[in-house]
């Protein structure tokens, strides 16, 4: 198996990048000042793709003839064309599940900082301003409902911790789950004049973009607050820093962005902002497990026994 040339295109985490190197031949294209030269050495060798951020499309797939499995990290795939790896025979994996707690925990988080405002609550203690005047009161979880658009592993949990915070759930996506008690809603402006909280969980690519856009912040209405841990795609950033600042809606908290690690300086002015730079899995004992879960896909097809985690364009056995 140590014969068998990787193509990495991120890092991982120590403990299982000692594993990868020691498994297989590991060529590190991230950083490289031409990455088509670094495909272009690897083109009749190289055998699998292993991690996540960079784009894996079409060309880079048709760059290494030889390629068998691209190993994502991280749940969200977008990035990789996996329908035209799985048409060229090449089956993808991604990492569910070992981050779906983080993530839902880091949503409670930034819901709960976007409510109560505790990032300003902190500037003003910082500031010296507390001597002068008590901090304004805030906004409350209490009375609110919050909506989930993308109700999969990561939407679920949230929806159980928010339950056991005692609020209300509501739901959209492409169809009703029979499976979950949470109230349905047709249409995702429909949900969003329903809740006073909507939370993105929804994966990028070309379905979902732009879909949270200018008509569902006026559905969501002044009182409502957009929590997006999804992908900035999915939220069309203009009409939000427009519904900002415009009062159509009132305060955002954002883990994602349309153009990372780039955000609009439009939305870092905004006082009903919370920002924080795509941390939702950022700890550490979730990132080793996202890395080892890229290891072991690796190394369980070309031991012969297939994929752990393919995804849904690329199912194993395939039909």
């Amino acid at each position: 198996m140590s014969q068998v040339e990787v193509v990495q295109v991120s890092p991982l985490m120590p403990e299982p990048q000692q594993a990868l190197e020691a498994a297989f031949t590991v060529h590190r294209c991230y950083g490289a000042a031409d990455r088509e030269a670094v495909l272009g050495s690897l083109a009749g060798r190289a055998r699998a793709v292993a991690g996540g951020g960079a784009s894996v499309d079409a060309a880079f797939i048709d760059a290494l003839p030889r390629l068998e499995i691209i190993a994502n990290l991280g749940v969200g795939y977008d990035a990789v064309d996996a329908a035209y790896a799985g048409r060229k025979g090449v089956v993808v994996t991604n990492t569910p599940d070992v981050l779906t707690d983080e993530v839902a925990d880091l949503t409670l988080g930034l819901i709960l900082a976007t409510v109560r405002r505790l990032p300003q609550a902190d500037r003003y203690v910082r500031e010296g301003r507390w001597p002068k005047a008590p901090f304004p009161l805030t906004g409350s979880l209490r009375g609110r409902t919050i909506g989930i658009l993308g109700l999969g592993r990561i939407g679920k949990a949230i929806a159980t911790r928010c339950a056991a915070f005692g609020v209300p759930v509501a739901y959209y996506g492409r169809r009703r789950q029979p499976d979950v008690v949470y109230t349905y809603h047709p249409t995702l402006p429909a949900l969003a004049a329903a809740v006073d909280v909507l939370v993105v969980v929804a994966p990028g690519g070309a379905e979902t973009r732009g879909i949270v856009d200018a008509q569902v912040l006026r559905a969501l209405g002044p009182d409502g607050i957009l929590i997006n841990v999804g992908r900035g795609s999915v939220v069309d950033e203009p009409a939000l820093v427009a519904a900002l600042q415009d009062g159509t809606i009132a305060a955002a908290g954002l883990d994602v962005f349309a153009h990372e690690p780039h955000v609009p300086a439009e939305l870092i002015a905004l006082d009903n902002v919370v920002l924080l730079p795509h941390v939702g899995s950022a700890s550490v004992a979730t990132r080793n497990a996202m890395s080892q879960l890229v290891v072991d896909n690796l190394i369980n097809w070309f031991a012969g026994r297939g994929p752990v985690t393919p995804v849904a364009e690329t199912p194993w056995p395939p039909s």
